[in-house]
Formats: C-alpha cells, structure tokens, sequence
C-alpha cells in the first residue's frame, strides 16, 4: 500500500473521529461550564465563564428545591431497580427452565410488548393507576416504571439463565442441594452480569423518564422527581439558564458515576446475553 495514501487514510480518520467526539462532548461541556458561570443565568455564557461560582448550584439545592426532587427519585429508582430485577429474573427462570402451557404465547407477547411506543401506553396506564387510587403518588410512578421494565428485562435475562447448562443445576441437586441452594450459589452468580445490564436500564428509565411522571404526578409537586422539576427552571417569557444548567449537571452525575462503576460488567453481560435465547 502507497505510504502516502495510509497516511491520508490515518489523518482523515483522525479528523473524524476528533469530529466525532467534539459533536459528542461539547453539548455536556457547555452544560458544565454554563452551571459555573454567573452570567450564564442572564444568557451571558461563553465558552469559558467569565464569573466562576457555585451560586447556581446553591440556588437549585435550596431555594430551587432540587433537594427534594433528587430525594424522590432516588426513592423511585431504587425501588423500580430492586422490584423490577427480582420479577424479571424469577420470571426468566420460569420462562427459560419450565415447560407449561402457552410458554410460546407468553415469550411472544414480551417480544411484541417491547415494540409498542411508549407514547401509546400513557392513556391505559394513566387510567389502571387512577382505578388503583395511586394518582400523584410516587408509589404510582414506581408501579408503572416497573411495568415498563418488565418486558425488556425478561426478554434479556431469558437469554443469559438459558445459556446456563442444566448440567450444572442437575450437579447441585445430586449433591443434595435445595432449590434456593442451587438458585443462590449456581444459577445467581452466573446470570449476575445480566442483571446488573437490566438494572442499569432500569435506573437509567427511572431516573431521567418525564412523560409518565408528569402524568401520573400531575400537580403534586412535593412528589415531583428530577426530570419534572428541571422544567420549573423554565420561564414564560425568560429561562434561568445558569440554575438549569446546574440542575442538568446535578442530574448526569448519578448516571455516570453508576455506569462507569458497571459499565465492563454492563458491556459483557449485553455480549452473553446475545449467545442464546
């Protein structure tokens, strides 16, 4: 290969990629650099702040009541990750190991589920939450999260307790292993990278999902969660660009933190949960 034509291939796939990631990064470096910049809350934010501050951050935690909306849906997304993983994986036992009537049917219906847009199951779960008496209650918003979860999170765990062997298990119970035995010390460590994948998308559902909230929630305010409560940074005629920058920083940083703490674990679980289903 020509010399020159390998180096003009390196440099142009150099630029793209420079390209690429300046597309990428700089949206969430201006959202960072605008939350320390006293201008910024006036329209005044440039590409370095000219006011270094922590104003805006104080102002969204106290006088903003961000406090309040970082507790619940922390509350909201603990909730839906703990529920969520335990049905789905108790249920992709069942699905993967047993063999009863209309398994096929069930597995169809998950599958068919997970390509219906959100936006059309707003209305029928709006009403099968009012018919609960579960309106502008938190405890509504986790119910309906964790409908959502459902379908996905079995789908996926399916997969990873199907590629388990049965050899493994028949071991255990030769050994003179109980169920939950062979359930905690077998098949849990073995499928554990697929619930953490789950659990991460259902975190990451929970904690940044606007729609559902503001309809379930509706004007109880106390109970609103982070995405809610950005939008109350939002004026009529004017936006507190610095407070919603800060808020919008405040609400990243819990997602990051989770997924670099998971994240080879989350990519080799997606990998193997892939092999077989």
């Amino acid at each position: 290969m020509n010399p020159r034509a390998s180096l003009r291939s390196r440099i142009g796939i150099g630029i793209a990629v420079a390209a690429v990631l300046i597309f990428t990064l700089f949206p969430v470096y201006w959202m960072v650099s605008s939350a320390f910049d006293k201008k910024a809350s006036s329209g005044g934010q440039s590409l370095l702040p000219q006011e270094f501050t922590f104003d805006n951050f104080a102002f969204v935690l106290t006088e903003g009541g961000f406090g309040t909306f970082l507790r619940n849906s922390a509350i909201v997304a603990i909730v839906t990750v703990v529920v969520s993983a335990l049905v789905c994986l108790l249920a992709a036992v069942a699905v993967a190991r047993f063999k009863f009537k209309f398994r096929t049917t069930i597995l169809m219906m998950i599958l068919v589920v997970q390509m219906v847009p959100l936006e059309a199951l707003v209305i029928p779960l709006f009403l099968q939450v009012k018919s609960l008496g579960l309106l502008n209650s938190i405890l509504g918003l986790m119910v309906v999260y964790v409908a959502l979860s459902l379908a996905f999170g079995i789908w996926m765990l399916r997969g990873f307790v199907a590629a388990v062997p049965v050899e493994l298990e028949e071991a255990a119970y030769i050994d003179g292993a109980s169920w939950w035995r062979m359930f905690r010390s077998i098949l849990l460590p073995l499928v554990m990278p697929g619930l953490v994948a789950t659990s991460i998308f259902s975190f990451i559902t929970a904690w940044n999902e606007f729609i559902f909230a503001m309809t379930i929630l509706g004007a109880q305010t106390d109970q609103y969660t982070v995405s809610i409560g950005l939008k109350s940074f939002f004026g009529l005629f004017a936006n507190d660009w610095g407070s919603i920058m800060a808020a919008s920083t405040i609400i990243t940083l819990p997602v990051m933190i989770f997924f670099v703490i998971v994240q080879r674990r989350l990519a080799s679980g997606m990998v193997a949960g892939a092999v077989k289903g």
